[in-house]
């Protein structure tokens, strides 16, 4: 079960919220929820190697990422992007 399912289990059984949002083509760079379970928590590095897949050089995938998916508010259940190197 990838991570995405788990989370909409979750949700199906009443334990995540029903209002989380997620990053559409990115549930591979799922790394959790937060503790209150409003949000989907993505490795923005992952994110950033799948844009580079994707024939994006370094730069551009980042500036793409920061303009076009971390920097997006959709609401109070935007997800948050963090760098999972960093994180531990």
């Amino acid at each position: 079960m990838n991570a995405r399912c788990a989370i909409e289990q979750m949700i199906e059984e009443g334990t995540a919220n029903g209002e989380l949002l997620f990053a559409d083509g990115y549930d591979d760079c799922i790394i959790g929820v937060n503790d209150a379970r409003t949000c989907v928590i993505y490795d923005q590095q992952g994110i950033i190697k799948k844009l580079m897949a994707d024939g994006m050089d370094f730069i551009d995938a980042r500036e793409y990422f920061d303009f076009n998916i971390g920097g997006a508010y959709v609401g109070p259940h935007t997800p948050i992007y963090c760098d999972a190197d960093l994180a531990g």
